[in-house]
């Protein structure tokens, strides 16, 4: 599970905080377990155990360090490079699958028996499904401890606790503490929510360094639909379609961090809607390991010099941005953000409870399915793709969520009619997070190339990005970005 324990070590010796969320480092004479960060005195070697995550540290017995809270770093970054079972289980557990479905809903997701997810997971990454999500849940429960005044009975069950007695168990065990003496700590409250169960949340969202917050909110703020999205230059809001119910996210640049605010309709929601603000903006990456070798590179190397930390810019709703993707083809950003402001106004749900711009969710597949294709203004054989791709989001033929199987969804949507490789291949770098996606036929591409001085065909494009694997959609994004 650790590969490298000597390595390991010399990075918490170093404090180097490039590793926090890469593995957890645990301490057997204080059976405490920490960030590799930590700045409590570097412990002896003798003492030291290596866990790959925080459930797994918790499984062994260890309650998470006072000091430098590990159970708030990023994700690891492995999650999001692999594609094989375990990957497609972690980005799912994360989205708050097992608490809502069960070990049982996650292995049918996945289409392994529970016994197989279980062995793999345990010997993968040093805990199963219900231990990881657990440690999910620990952390759910402290931002909620830490910032509302919700009742402990009503937080342990939006926290995705059976009772409060489980509640109770996990957040001594794992922060040595109690839920009171946690809220005591923490430095303000927030409002308590509504008699609804609905409420107002502002949390940190943790990233590695560095973190080009302005090239992410660059891309997605000229893209941004109106009525479901907004973009004022320093805060991005959108509406979120969310399990349980609706919400609407706010995300902020600050100092070390991306400010999330979040209004939602249910509390139970909160797993879900981090994680999806997560991916929106690649805060897992590894940056570090990405700049070091896109920067080795002799065409990318002043574009990464120039833009360190550039990251590539998710979803909150594959589905969604299926659909985008297709209202896209052969149109320019400023057209396709015309045709997806007027589905949602026409056909999108409108807010109970609007937030300035942002007044609707994006239209469900379901209710584009079953529009007359004459209302869409766009070439029939678009409608065409549009509404085959909506009829196969609705019956379940094509599921675009972070378990998703790349390879399986790549052939299912190239068998719809109208979509072909330039799509199946934006909706791998923006829904499944996929770090290795490239359009080597993509007039922005091919333009920016010419730019740089090098061909810009596809055959040429497609051996150039041969040099840049496995982070090719960072590459992507450097290309894009020269456009501007």
């Amino acid at each position: 599970m650790i590969e490298d324990p000597e390595r390991c070590y010399r990075a918490v010796r170093s404090r180097d905080a490039r590793f926090d969320g890469w593995f957890f480092v645990a301490v057997t004479s204080t059976h405490i377990y920490c960030r590799p960060s930590c700045p409590a005195p570097t412990p002896k070697r003798a003492n030291v155990r290596f866990y790959p995550t925080a459930a797994a540290a918790q499984t062994a017995g260890f309650r998470a360090c006072k000091r430098c809270r590990p159970d708030a770093t990023p994700g690891s970054p492995a999650w999001n490079a692999r594609a094989d079972l375990v990957g497609r289980a972690m980005r799912l557990i994360a989205d708050g699958v097992v608490d809502r479905e069960g070990v049982t809903g996650l292995a049918q997701r996945l289409g392994y028996s529970e016994r197989h997810l279980t062995r793999q997971l345990v010997t993968e990454v040093g805990a199963g499904p219900l231990a990881l999500a657990r440690a999910q849940r620990a952390q759910t429960a402290r931002i909620l401890i830490e910032t509302t005044v919700l009742p402990f009975a009503e937080l342990a069950f939006a926290s995705g606790f059976a009772s409060v007695r489980q509640f109770n168990d996990t957040v001594h065990e794992v922060f040595a503490t109690t839920p009171t003496a946690l809220r005591s700590a923490a430095a303000r409250h927030r409002r308590a929510p509504s008699a609804t169960g609905g409420g107002t949340l502002s949390l940190r969202l943790a990233y590695r360094q560095p973190f080009d917050a302005h090239s992410v909110f660059g891309f997605i703020g000229p893209r941004a639909v109106p009525g479901v999205e907004h973009h004022d230059g320093s805060t991005y809001r959108r509406s979120l379609r969310l399990p349980h119910g609706t919400g609407v996210m706010a995300l902020t640049p600050a100092d070390g961090h991306l400010a999330c605010t979040l209004r939602l309709e249910h509390l139970d929601d909160l797993t879900a809607a981090v994680a999806r603000a997560r991916r929106l903006g690649d805060l897992d990456a590894d940056p570090v390991a990405i700049d070091g070798q896109l920067g080795a590179n002799e065409l990318l190397g002043p574009l990464v010099a120039a833009t360190p930390g550039r990251r590539v810019p998710g979803t909150v709703d594959g589905a969604e941005l299926a659909v985008r993707a297709v209202l896209g083809q052969q149109v320019s950003v400023a057209g396709a953000r015309t045709l997806a402001g007027r589905l949602a106004r026409d056909i999108g749900e409108p807010l109970a409870v609007p937030d300035g711009e942002v007044t609707h969710l994006f239209p469900s597949a379901a209710a584009i399915a079953a529009i007359d294709p004459a209302r869409l203004a766009m070439p029939n054989a678009r409608k065409r793709a549009l509404v085959g791709l909506c009829a196969a989001l609705a019956d379940g033929t094509v599921a675009i969520d972070p378990g998703a199987d790349r390879a399986d969804l790549d052939a299912r949507l190239q068998a719809l009619p109208g979509i072909g490789p330039w799509t199946t291949a934006y909706v791998a770098l923006r829904a499944l997070g996929d770090p290795d996606a490239f359009m080597p036929s993509d007039l922005g591409v091919r333009h920016a190339l010419e730019r740089l001085g090098r061909s810009g065909d596809r055959a040429s494009a497609t051996a150039l990005a041969e040099r840049w694997r496995p982070w090719r959609s960072y590459a992507l994004m450097h290309l894009w970005a020269t456009l501007s």
